[in-house]
């Protein structure tokens, strides 16, 4: 039986989609989504962030943390192929979508391959990802210094 990890997965969202409505609607829906790729263990609230570089529209932001038996890049797979199903499509980097999906933070440390970088590369310097992360998992020690996510919160102030 393959050993269960736990994932901090973040979730954004700044358009409508035709069945879950606003960005809110599209961050809570694809939180119950994700459970089908193991145990939500916690969930954030859903926060109201401005846009940032390319994007137009205010987005709604959570994380969530999940228990799963796949490997990071089985996981990032799932998240890729849920983005798709709730309607995003490639477009420029920073723009508007329906969904975005990363992984932030894996139990097992850190993650280096062509595909996927553990921990998520800018989650250090972004309020969206560690407001949200705080409220759930304030005390996830991070590598490679293993500083909390609040620590890294405090840093941002």
């Amino acid at each position: 039986m393959r050993r269960s990890s736990t994932y901090l997965v973040a979730l954004g969202s700044n358009r409508r989609h035709h069945r879950y409505g606003a960005p809110g609607g599209v961050v809570r829906a694809a939180m119950e989504e994700l459970a089908a790729f193991g145990t939500v263990t916690a969930r954030s609230p859903v926060i109201a962030t401005p846009a940032m570089g390319a994007a137009r529209r205010r987005f709604a932001n959570a994380v969530l943390v999940l228990e799963s038996e796949r490997d990071p890049p089985a996981l990032l797979a799932a998240l890729k192929r849920t983005e798709r199903e709730f309607g995003r499509r490639p477009g420029q980097r920073w723009g508007d979508r329906v969904l975005d999906l990363d992984i932030v933070l894996w139990s097992g440390g850190a993650w280096v391959s062509k595909i996927l970088t553990i921990p998520h590369p800018g989650f250090a310097r972004r309020r969206f990802v560690l407001a949200p992360a705080c409220t759930v998992a304030p005390d996830w020690r991070t590598p490679p210094h293993g500083l909390t996510l609040a620590h890294h919160q405090a840093r941002l102030t």
